[in-house]
């Protein structure tokens, strides 16, 4: 075969060898080697999920000192889901189906108490609805709770053998409120916490004691606390759900002196942490922790009974040490591991030199190590996905560029590896949420796969994304389709200006809101985008609030009366609005190639959305792929899903923008 130029062939050379290298879709999806690794209170041993590609996980144990692994126990139905340290010798845990979509899933998770070698398993809570008992020393059935007892995602004390369980109550799909137990791990006894009325969320203090219960009702918040002088609840603040960013904050968690820290705005424009006065409820004027770019948010690290720093998302996940030793540590991993992100997890009580670190990268995967400080030997324990290998994989960074009104959008934009960054076929990949933030730096399955198949990937933070302070969320109100499009729109004009996008091979993609967003990209901006995909997407804000007589999403009735005719759009006051930003209405508009995927069990945007959609533009557009996934939910969750969607996209991408073929 002859080319027209030397250097047109070794573009041809560099693609062909790009396609060859790219890795199977498979290898981005399987389920992890290694996860969840959590640090026993002494640091002594290691509790890690493991498991091999296509088999079930488990529960295992590594004594560090021998850097031996020990299976404590694994189910041949179940996966092992979450799991805590009880106390150095004893462990509890709940099941996950990883094998099941969710609409195949009809278990509850269960509660289990083990042993850390695997002896003195008992049950605490159903893992059936049906009453299904599973686990080998038990209890009369009548002493084992009901299915809905769950672990709370927070460290307790780590000295007895009691756990704080939540107790959520239902009425439909809401939650009435949620009750709070202690229960002990051997013998079943169970203690319940009084709370005040409508308490949907608890925090636990420094001690592992409950301190505080958060109450959501009628459009308000109110923050209780529970005063160790009289042991009574208290009213420490009230504020609007929703719309409130002067008077409001949300507890972070409280240090070794019983100060509670908080994030809040206190008039300024990005969140910051704060301590909050507990005789007043008031937050104190100066702020602890704070940034001149990013919303500070994040989680307290604690150890040797005291407070040692905050985890953090700025544009990459990071640490603020407030403990001297704990940032040596940190200095001494990072030369070790350059260029990576490394979070550092340290034990409740340590009587071992070993702290944990998680590493990732742009490139890589999060990887499990353990790092001793005496003899400052790091030692590799497991990979979430082994199979990747950064060398195939797109280097990626955070940028901003400037929408048309002047504000500043954030942004993460990942380039193929092995091909000029020039001209490219780009991908707008549009986050869901919309009220979230979307993404940062680090290895990410769906952007990677794109880039190893050859494609830009930009990840716009439009406006309405939270994290980049209040006025960048505020700017987001009451704009779906309207200025949150256009900031997605700009950013595609951006890469084109910079040279970096082909403006003839641009789609726009997303799930949830991204799903809407791509198909009012579509609408909106027809000269722009020439494909789009939707999986599990919006397709009429109509559809949120009522639904139809057989299906109804599952988002609270408290959102859809109180948030979302402030954030989203009044059902009567905007219904002219909210009817021109329909994709449904505006269904005929759409002549571009689009890939439509929904899922059959899909509670938060059913079925219909798509249906109703579907039926709609395939009337104008005979460019429309339609595939429903009957079992899943909103997203996809088991491993063959994911291979045959991405599949499908790699197929449609190829036919509306991949890379051109180069004529001999």
């Amino acid at each position: 075969m002859k080319y027209r130029s030397p250097l047109l062939a070794l573009c041809a050379l560099a693609l062909t060898q790009f396609a060859m290298a790219a890795p199977p879709t498979e290898y981005f999806f399987d389920a992890p080697e290694f996860s969840g690794a959590k640090l026993s209170p002494t640091a002594r041993y290691l509790a890690v999920r493991a498991g091999e590609p296509g088999k079930r996980q488990g529960l295992a144990v590594i004594d560090l000192d021998k850097m031996d692994i020990q299976p404590v126990i694994g189910y041949s139905d179940v996966d092992i889901g979450d799991f805590q340290w009880i106390n150095s010798e004893r462990l509890v845990y709940d099941t996950a189906d990883r094998q099941a979509a969710r609409g195949s899933v009809h278990r509850a998770p269960g509660l289990f108490a083990i042993n850390r070698d695997g002896s003195r398993l008992v049950q605490l809570a159903e893992r059936d609805g049906d009453g299904r008992i599973v686990a080998t020393e038990q209890r009369h059935r009548a002493e084992i709770l009901p299915w809905n007892h769950f672990l709370i995602p927070q460290q307790g004390t780590q000295e007895t053998d009691w756990i704080y369980v939540i107790n959520p109550s239902f009425a439909g799909s809401e939650i009435r409120h949620v009750d709070l137990k202690r229960v002990h791990t051997f013998n079943g006894a169970v203690q319940t916490v009084p709370r005040p009325q409508h308490t949907k969320e608890w925090l636990l203090d420094f001690k592992g004691e409950p301190r505080l219960a958060m109450a959501r009702d009628a459009g308000v918040d109110t923050v209780h606390y529970r005063d160790p002088a009289t042991d009574q609840w208290r009213v420490l603040a009230s504020f609007n759900s929703y719309t409130d960013r002067v008077n409001s904050f949300s507890p972070l968690g409280f240090g070794a002196n019983g100060k509670l820290y908080a994030t809040a705005n206190m008039g300024r424009d990005k969140a910051s942490v704060y301590t909050v006065n507990l005789d007043t409820g008031k937050v104190d004027a100066d702020p602890k922790i704070s940034s001149d770019d990013y919303d500070v948010e994040g989680d307290f690290i604690s150890g040797s009974n005291k407070l040692l720093g905050v985890r953090l998302t700025t544009d990459a996940a990071t640490t603020t040490w407030f403990d001297a030793g704990m940032q040596a540590i940190q200095k001494a991993v990072d030369a070790l591991l350059p260029d990576n992100v490394n979070l550092i997890s340290v034990a409740a009580r340590p009587e071992t030199p070993w702290v944990l670190v998680e590493s990732y990268s742009d490139v890589m995967p999060r990887t499990y190590l353990v790092y001793n400080t005496a003899t400052r030997a790091l030692k590799r324990i497991g990979g979430e996905h082994p199979r990747i290998d950064p060398a195939q994989m797109g280097r990626q960074q955070t940028l901003r560029y400037t929408a048309r009104d002047g504000l500043s959008i954030p942004a993460t934009l990942t380039l193929p590896p092995g091909v000029p960054h020039k001209n490219l076929p780009l991908v707008v990949l549009v986050h869901g949420g919309p009220y979230v933030r979307g993404n940062s730096w680090g290895w990410e399955a769906h952007a990677q796969f794109l880039a190893t198949r050859g494609y830009a990937v930009l990840e716009p933070e439009y406006r309405g994304s939270t994290g980049y302070g209040y006025k960048h969320f505020r700017a987001g109100w009451k704009q779906w389709g309207l200025a949150m499009q256009d900031d997605i729109a700009d950013g595609a004009k951006w890469a084109i200006a910079q040279g970096i996008a082909d403006p003839k091979r641009i789609c726009i993609a997303g799930a949830s809101y991204g799903g809407y967003a791509a198909l009012m990209g579509l609408v909106n901006d027809s000269d722009l985008y020439r494909c789009g995909i939707n999986w599990v997407g919006v397709t009429d804000i109509g559809l949120l609030y009522n639904g139809t007589w057989t299906e109804k999403s599952d988002i609270s009735d408290h959102w859809r009366k109180y948030g979302m005719p402030e954030l989203v759009g009044d059902q009567v006051k905007d219904a002219a609005q909210l009817k021109a930003t329909s994709p449904l209405h505006q269904a005929a508009r759409i002549k571009q190639p689009l890939l439509l995927a929904y899922g059959g069990s899909d509670d938060r945007v059913p079925m219909h959305h798509g249906k109703q959609f579907y039926d709609a533009v395939k009337n104008t557009n005979q460019e429309v792929e339609w595939v429903l996934y009957p079992s899943e939910g909103h997203g996809w969750k088991l491993q063959k899903t994911h291979v045959d969607f991405w599949d499908r996209v790699e197929r449609f991408l190829a036919r509306h923008i991949g890379p051109k073929r180069i004529e001999p």
